[in-house]
C-alpha cells in the first residue's frame, strides 16, 4: 500500500503545469473604417498594431494624412462607439489585438476619427 501512495504522489508531481493564457495585448491601429456587409465593421489599409493603452490618442499620435497600411481588421465590440459616425474615415482604433484566421480581430476600447476620408488605395 505504501508503494501505491509514494508511485501515486510520484505521479502527481511529474505532471507538467498547466501553459500560461497568452497575453491580450492592448495597441493602436490606423486605417479605413469600413462597413460591409451591414454591421459588420473592418478597417482596411491598416498599419501594423503597435502596444498601446486603451485610453483615446493623445492629439500627436493621430496622423494628419491617411496611411497607406496593407492590413485588415475585424473590428468586433463596436456598438457603443457609434460606427456610423466614423464609416469610410481614417481612424484610430484601440482595442485588445486577436489574432486569428483567416483576418486578425480587434475588441475596440476606442474610436478617433484622423481624417474625413480614406487613402485612396484602400479597398470599398
Amino acid at each position: 500500500m505504501t508503494a501505491i501512495a509514494v508511485l501515486a504522489a510520484a505521479a502527481l508531481g511529474l505532471q507538467a503545469a498547466p501553459a500560461p493564457t497568452p497575453k491580450i495585448e492592448i495597441v493602436s491601429i490606423t486605417g479605413c473604417l469600413r462597413e460591409n456587409p451591414p454591421n459588420t465593421w473592418t478597417l482596411v489599409s491598416a498599419t501594423d498594431p503597435v502596444p498601446s493603452s486603451a485610453n483615446a490618442p493623445q492629439p500627436k499620435d493621430i496622423p494628419t494624412t491617411p496611411p497607406a497600411g496593407k492590413n485588415e481588421y475585424r473590428l468586433i465590440g463596436v456598438f457603443e462607439f457609434n460606427m456610423p459616425a466614423h464609416k469610410d474615415q481614417t481612424v484610430v482604433i484601440k482595442g485588445l489585438f486577436i489574432k486569428a484566421t483567416p483576418t486578425n480581430r480587434i475588441n475596440v476600447t476606442s474610436v478617433t476619427t484622423a481624417t474625413p476620408s480614406c487613402a485612396p488605395a484602400a479597398p470599398k
